[in-house]
């Protein structure tokens, strides 16, 4: 009995946490379709519209914003796809001369937040020229550290015997990659598509940085110049209707693969 409470009580608490955490979203949706008004409510309550979105819509270049954030998502994880698969085969079955330095390295860049490396990233950036580029805000994360880490921990649990398998019937070590290792681990990539795809999409300072061009801008840095414009005309209701027509896809995305995104992180040892 009074481990059934304890399962009410702990199960009633995350709700009303997953709740709390829940506020704001609802807050942005609930206002950023009803009528404007220049005063912030806690319950919008002046009527609904679809009017906010199709102005912001039209005062703000979201359909090339679009188009410049989604080449940048998907070249991105694209080239990640190959990277973290070579370094994650190479860290889970291969041995070599400093094999626990190296992932050590690549562990420690977890730690390391981004934006400290701001600074020597642009520097780089424009030593090289590629200033108000696209190939500019993806070049420095062409490899994941963590992307590594989690694919490792996959690859570390497909069975030797199917390794050998695929080498004994004439596969090289390309097609064992390619046959044998990733359709193993489609759930980390789900995962790590995930991460991904979300901090690229929700990238603000570096695309701020690097970028100076509405041809090269992203959604987060045409939102945040929205914001500040004379366009936005003071409305709560118009920037948070630009904050819905952001983040919408990615809660869509979330909610479609959020099964394969719990489970490869359970499985992974990653909590």
């Amino acid at each position: 009995m009074a481990r059934k409470k304890f399962h009410v009580a702990f199960y009633l608490l995350g709700g009303i946490v997953a709740f709390l955490w829940l506020v704001p979203l609802i807050w942005m949706v609930l206002t950023a379709f009803t009528k404007a008004s220049f005063v912030m409510q806690v319950f919008p309550h002046t009527g609904w519209t679809f009017g906010n979105i199709a102005y912001v819509w039209g005062q703000v270049p979201f359909g090339r914003y679009y188009l410049n954030t989604i080449t940048i998502v998907v070249c991105t994880y694209a080239i990640q796809f190959v990277t973290i698969t070579m370094a994650a085969y190479a860290l889970a079955t291969l041995h070599f001369k400093g094999e626990k330095l190296v992932f050590l390295i690549i562990f420690v860049q977890i730690i390391i937040p981004n934006d400290i490396l701001i600074i020597p990233n642009f520097m780089t950036i424009s030593d090289l020229g590629l200033t108000d580029t696209k190939l500019a805000i993806m070049l420095p994360f062409l490899g994941s550290a963590m992307g590594t880490f989690l694919l490792r921990q996959h690859f570390k649990t497909i069975p030797r015997a199917l390794t050998d398998a695929a080498i004994i019937d004439g596969c090289n070590t390309a097609q064992v990659i390619r046959h044998v290792f990733v359709p193993n681990a489609k759930t980390a990539y789900i995962s790590f598509a995930l991460v991904s795809v979300s901090y690229h999409w929700n990238n603000f300072l570096w695309p701020l940085v690097v970028t100076n061009s509405v041809e090269n801008r992203t959604l987060t840095v045409g939102l945040a110049l929205f914001a500040k414009s004379k366009e936005a005309v003071l409305q709560w209701t118009n920037v948070c209707a630009a904050t819905f027509i952001i983040s919408a896809p990615l809660v869509v995305l979330f909610l479609v693969f959020q099964r394969q995104f719990i489970e490869s992180f359970v499985s992974s040892g990653i909590k």
